[in-house]
């Protein structure tokens, strides 16, 4: 995982351009100062800005940044807040890449806190070509790339520990506006590329010259940040051989406080919604007594077009809402 200062025109036709830093000062810290100021001037072809980092460390660590860019001319894509990271294989993954390991990842969902108060969990994936998503909002509370996989048994990996990488979670500070946190997910040929990205794209952008002021805090952590109702903890999908092998079945799994205490109970149901390219075939939801999570699994049926389908889901107990919206794009 890591942070970047900009993202420019990432993901789209014609490359992308990188800014750099081209100079650092640091704050000398007086001797009891828990915290790290640092100032630095970003440099590229269509923008130049002025940071300023807060540093806190700790079992989360925090980095308050402050930054004023102006655009030399307006790229079609300036990223604010990107993140960078790895996803080369998991649970959702069923493409044999010749490994040991079960699973190769150092994030493995892109989480996101809406403005409208909606929880979304996008589960990353392992594109055979360039892969965008965008998810409109205004004013969003928060969004991250996070590793939920904390076990060791995930990975079987005694040099990388991909158990142990860190989560980072974008805290927005003052209104946002309108805009789009997007996903850029890349062929990642092994595990050294990075190949994922995430970055919020404001819907509009002041005249070339003009300041872009934003402000945010970056937390950096082990333990999870998670919605106040249920999450998603695994995604897979694949086919039957045996029982109608031409419906694609997704296993979705959730896990919570509430959910995992409570007994089967027939009043929660699943909310499945299948977009174009595929017709929802049927779902069902029961408890796991060996690990009390929840499961969902549901089947689609493709329409032969080979669109990218939308998929969604979550639990409901009528009239409350149980778990996060698991959100999925599925390549026929």
């Amino acid at each position: 995982m890591s942070a970047r200062g900009l993202a420019v025109n990432t993901g789209e036709p014609g490359g992308e351009e990188f800014p750099i830093f081209r100079a650092f000062w640091v704050e000398r810290p007086l001797p009891d100062a828990r915290t790290l100021v640092m100032y630095a001037l970003l440099d590229s072809p269509s923008v130049t800005g002025a940071y300023r980092f807060s540093i806190t460390p700790g079992a989360e660590t925090v980095t308050e940044v402050h930054e004023v860019l102006y655009c030399r001319h307006n790229p079609a894509v300036l990223g604010i807040a990107p993140l960078t990271s790895m996803f080369w294989h998991g649970k959702n993954t069923n493409v044999s890449y010749d490994d040991f390991r079960p699973e190769v990842h150092d994030s493995d969902g892109l989480m996101l806190y809406t403005g409208a108060g909606e929880w979304i969990w996008r589960p990353l994936t392992n594109p055979s070509s360039i892969r965008s998503a965008s998810f409109s909002d205004e004013n969003p509370k928060g969004f991250g790339l996070v590793q939920r996989d904390r076990q060791f048994e995930d990975y079987q990996d005694l040099e990388a520990f991909y158990q142990l990488r860190p989560s980072t979670w974008v805290e927005p500070l003052g209104r946002w506006a309108k805009g789009s946190v997007r996903l850029v997910e890349l062929h990642g040929q092994d595990e050294t590329s990075d190949n994922i990205a995430a970055f919020w794209v404001p819907e509009s952008l002041p005249a070339p010259g003009e300041p872009i002021e934003v402000s945010y805090r970056l937390h950096w952590f082990m333990d999870q940040i998670h919605p106040p109702a249920g999450f998603a903890v695994a995604t897979r999908h694949g086919r039957s051989k045996t029982q109608e092998p031409e419906l694609e079945r997704f296993i979705v799994d959730f896990d919570g406080a509430y959910l995992g205490k409570e007994g089967p109970d027939p009043l929660i149901e699943p909310v499945v919604s299948v977009g174009a390219g595929a017709a929802l075939a049927n779902a069902t939801v029961q408890k796991n007594p060996f690990n009390g999570t929840w499961r969902v699994a549901f089947a689609v049926k493709p329409d032969g077009s080979d669109k990218p389908v939308e998929l969604r889901c979550f639990l409901r107990k009528t009239p409350h809402v149980l778990t996060e919206t698991w959100s999925y794009l599925w390549q026929p």
